[in-house]
């Protein structure tokens, strides 16, 4: 277990030289959904209909949240991603609860992106209006694919009439939000892949985040793995996933987001640019900047432990400072996923570290075809997108030269 640091202790001179520190946002995990899905290593937990405990984990976060305040007090949350497990499983009542007692303790930006995770089920479909009246201002909505058979092999409690259902209704209640696919799935041809992109397309989603089905560890897939397509076919799906995209006007602008001109997601933006984030809930993390050094936190996995634990005051599992050497491959895990790249002042503002600390894996990875620099700015390359694993590695501290 941790405490909560104190605040002089944080202010302490040390080696970094920070500025002003970076945009702020909140992350708030709820972390119960209907069952576990077989490829998910998330912090999710099933729960049966009617078992939710979700006054006594509302209570939770609000003392989880004030026993942190004073790490971010007077600073502007630009934010809040409310993820899961399944979000959408609490009530309209208990999400307006929850954005009331944040409101209450943080200053919001007036105009605060407050994104809100949803699965297609119709229960929570039948929800999405009033999840809008209580505050949310934008749905991402999981629906993986909208095939019946790939979601059944994915183990997702909806099925293909009921994502159409929610993305519709999703449009309707949302002026921005989410669509979630996956790709290479067990089984799945081009031609299946091509028909869930056409039917993301046609229904006008102006943000749609793709993921590569990959086997995790201590994941049910990793126990029985399914038999996925190979990396070939892997690699033809994402071309024609990125071309087709494009062509209905929406812009590649990280590794896995794709977006219509004004509706890229401002909070995974502040995590890719190596922003500060606040997280509260079971296991949730928070990365936060002080004028000397970097913190990453972790609260108690467990969602019963998490509410014993943090309404006794003690919400941590871990509090620990970045150290200096590991900065530059943080960094660069986030900011290399963008197509845009970074800008070299941002590195040096955000990590407290001068350019003198990545000159030589900036060179390499130059070298190598991975990414160009002028200037101001690095960008990753098409073939640095491709390879992206190796282009950040160069950035690990033991990292061979």
């Amino acid at each position: 277990m941790a405490a909560q640091p104190d605040l002089a202790h944080l202010m302490r001179p040390g080696s970094l030289q920070l500025g002003a520190p970076p945009p702020l946002g909140l992350y708030v995990h709820l972390p119960w959904c209907l069952k576990k899905c077989p490829y998910c290593d998330f912090n999710s937990h099933a729960v049966a209909p009617g078992e939710l405990p979700e006054q006594r984990y509302l209570d939770a976060l609000v003392a989880d949240l004030e026993a942190a305040l004073p790490l971010v007090w007077g600073r502007t949350v630009h934010s809040i991603f409310i993820g899961g497990g399944t979000p959408s499983l609490f009530s309209p009542q208990a999400i307006d609860r929850m954005l009331s007692d944040i409101r209450a303790r943080l200053r919001l930006a007036a105009d605060c992106e407050i994104t809100l995770e949803a699965n297609p089920g119709t229960f929570e479909r039948d929800r999405f209006r009033a999840f809008r009246s209580a505050g949310v201002t934008r749905l991402s909505v999981g629906v993986q694919t909208f095939q019946d058979h790939h979601l059944r092999a994915l183990g997702r409690v909806h099925d293909g009439a009921q994502a159409l259902a929610a993305v519709e209704e999703a449009s309707r209640a949302f002026d921005t939000f989410n669509l979630d696919l996956m790709y290479a799935l067990p089984g799945q041809t081009l031609a299946e892949l091509e028909a869930d992109v056409s039917q993301a397309l046609a229904l006008q989603a102006p943000h749609i985040s793709i993921y590569h089905l990959t086997i995790e560890p201590n994941t049910y897939f990793a126990k029985f793995p399914p038999a996925l397509p190979d990396e070939d076919s892997a690699y033809d799906m994402l071309d024609r996933i990125t071309a087709m995209t494009g062509d209905a006007g929406l812009q590649r602008y990280e590794v896995s987001a794709y977006a219509r001109a004004g509706h890229r997601c401002r909070h995974n933006l502040n995590y890719w640019q190596f922003g500060d984030y606040l997280g509260i809930g079971a296991g949730a993390h928070s990365k936060l900047s002080f004028a000397h050094r970097v913190l990453r936190q972790v609260r108690h996995r467990d969602p019963r432990l998490y509410m014993d634990r943090t309404l006794a005051g003690e919400s941590l599992a871990s509090s620990t400072e970045v150290p200096r050497a590991d900065l530059p491959f943080e960094f660069m895990l986030n900011a290399l996923r963008l197509r845009e790249g970074f800008a070299l002042a941002q590195f040096q503002e955000r990590t407290g570290l001068p350019l003198s600390a990545i000159e030589a894996p900036l060179a390499q990875a130059e070298a190598q075809g991975f990414l160009s620099r002028s200037l101001h700015t690095v960008t990753p390359t098409a073939r640095g997108f491709d390879f992206l694993n190796d282009l950040q590695s160069l950035f690990l501290a033991d990292a061979p030269d």
